[in-house]
């Protein structure tokens, strides 16, 4: 039954993240498609604003996931009463581990799981930052024309 009440938990803090992200999603690539559709005479570092804001904005959204984790631990006392749950978050959700805050015995897989719930929000924010550059690149005009390419002699 503990192990149940682990993935009970594990899986709505998971859920509340992907909500967060989601909304995150659909955030960033509206402000790519605005940003890209103005006009400007420095296009590149358009780009360079564009991708920089992206970044923070996603950095931002990591930054309260882990929030989400470090309450959780919180309210279920994932860890000795003396230990930084934000600390103890973060470490895991990068999938650090230190290995210097541990949870509770009833709790050990809190951890996996908050690791778990990291990697899949990092590979999702890679591939917005990549949607976010191909748009902004399409919508400045600095990509390649299509069907044009190399040949060798």
């Amino acid at each position: 039954m503990a192990m149940i009440l682990q993935f009970l938990v594990g899986t709505l803090a998971s859920v509340i993240n992907i909500g967060l992200h989601a909304l995150v999603t659909v955030v960033a690539v509206g402000i790519a498609r605005s940003a890209g559709l103005r006009h400007t005479e420095w296009p590149r570092l358009h780009l360079m604003g564009v991708m920089i804001v992206t970044a923070v904005v996603l950095k931002v959204a990591h930054t309260v996931e882990i929030l989400v984790w470090a309450a959780t631990y919180g309210i279920v006392q994932a860890a000795s009463a003396d230990s930084d749950l934000l600390y103890f978050a973060f470490v895991n959700y990068t999938t650090l581990g230190y290995g210097d805050i541990t949870p509770v015995r009833e709790w050990r897989l809190i951890g996996p799981l908050t690791a778990m719930n990291g990697v899949l929000l990092f590979g999702w924010s890679a591939a917005i930052l990549f949607e976010v550059l191909r748009k902004t690149l399409e919508h400045l005009g600095l990509t390649e024309a299509h069907g044009s390419s190399s040949h060798r002699s």
